[in-house]
């Protein structure tokens, strides 16, 4: 059953694109509203955002910006960058 269950798999990923394949990760990926605070300092959730659109960059055949994204990446991994203050925060009267 489990031969199956991946030619089945397997067949119905070969229905789409690369592209939006990569685009579908990267939507899978992407942090939501709602998860925003809670996960916006997190250097391997933030790294894997930037990799993916990265690599939908390299398949749209545009190279300048998915080494932006790279570039990115590495520096959440490598811990040269971090994730701004809220822009609300303290700016909105109770």
């Amino acid at each position: 059953m489990s031969n199956k269950v991946e030619t089945s798999n397997h067949r119905d990923l070969q229905e789409y694109s690369t592209l939006e394949l990569a685009q579908a990760l990267a939507q899978k990926l992407a942090i939501s509203e709602r998860d925003w605070h809670r996960l916006k300092s997190n250097r391997q959730v933030r790294a894997l955002e930037l990799t993916v659109a990265a690599l939908i960059f390299l398949i749209k055949s545009q190279p300048t910006e998915a080494l932006t994204r790279l570039s990115q990446a590495i520096k959440w991994l490598d811990r040269s960058i971090s994730a701004p203050p809220c822009p609300t925060h303290g700016s909105q009267k109770n």
